[in-house]
């Protein structure tokens, strides 16, 4: 029986970092699902389509890319990982700023699942200062992101925020 878990997110966009973490998660689990969120509730600059393509595109470079599937959900993370039949949750740390959150919600899923265990990875030292929300704000910014993030996912910041700032909206 394989070893599969599940990284979920929003990946509004996809970084390098992300793609770190899922390469370190797949030296432990024979898979991985990357589960991106469909919360209507949080406004994301990408339509769920569009995170889910850029994901796939990005794994394109990846040797590992045969172990790993994108797919989307909603609802409770928990629900959609025991319907997986995963036993982990990959999460990734990067700072002590991260952790409060997280241990919140891995309280709150083994409280909902006790057999669902969340596993924290640290990012490669790398990436450790990025997220999407800070390379969002560098783009907007008029900041370059070139090697922090996928190709793809460079050219789809660019298009979206050029169109925005164009629109007077940002």
């Amino acid at each position: 029986m394989d070893k599969l878990a599940v990284y979920p997110g929003s990946f509004d966009p996809i970084t390098n970092g992300h793609l770190d973490l899922m390469q370190r998660a797949l030296k432990i689990f024979d898979r991985v699902i990357i589960a991106v969120a469909s919360n209507p509730a949080k406004e994301h600059l990408f339509t769920l389509e569009e995170r889910v393509r850029m994901i796939r595109e990005s794994l394109t470079e990846h040797p590992l890319c045969e172990r790993v599937t994108v797919e989307t959900f909603d609802g409770l993370l928990v629900n959609y990982v025991e319907k997986k039949g995963a036993k982990a949750i990959i999460r990734g740390l990067r700072a002590v700023s991260d952790f409060e959150y997280e241990f919140q919600m891995a309280l709150m899923n083994r409280k909902l699942c006790n057999d669902i265990e969340t596993l924290y990875l640290m990012t490669g030292m790398r990436w450790i200062y990025i997220s999407s929300r800070i390379i969002k704000e560098v783009v907007v910014a008029g900041g370059g992101v070139k090697g922090l993030v996928p190709d793809v996912v460079e050219r789809m910041l660019n298009e979206r925020l050029a169109a925005r700032k164009a629109t007077g909206v940002c």
